[in-house]
């Protein structure tokens, strides 16, 4: 179990371990939404649409389920999300990181 690469090479020791997912936000309708950030108590979503703050929606991962959450803020890039942190929202962000980390 050696290191295959050395620090300072020209080449890198590992890829990135982590995509970003593609999930579906449900507001009013459901609407594209990329999984940049995830944790057992909220989640940062590459996303156009912008649901009142405040806002209980649904995010569904592909592998993780679907998981409810409040409208914590606004971004250029997205909307952040919080959830209670409860054995759910932790074994939801645990299968999201997961799955992400699998080709």
């Amino acid at each position: 179990m050696g290191a295959i690469g050395r620090i300072g090479s020209e080449t890198a020791m590992v890829s990135r371990w982590r995509r970003r997912r593609m999930c579906v936000l449900i507001d009013e309708r459901p609407a594209p939404a990329g999984l940049r950030d995830i944790s057992s108590t909220g989640a940062f979503l590459e996303t156009v649409v912008r649901p009142e703050l405040g806002r209980s929606v649904e995010l569904h991962h592909p592998e993780a389920g679907a998981i409810e959450g409040v409208v914590e803020s606004h971004e250029q890039s997205g909307i952040r999300l919080s959830f209670p942190c409860t054995d759910r929202s932790m074994a939801f962000a645990v299968a999201a990181i997961v799955s992400d980390m699998t080709a």
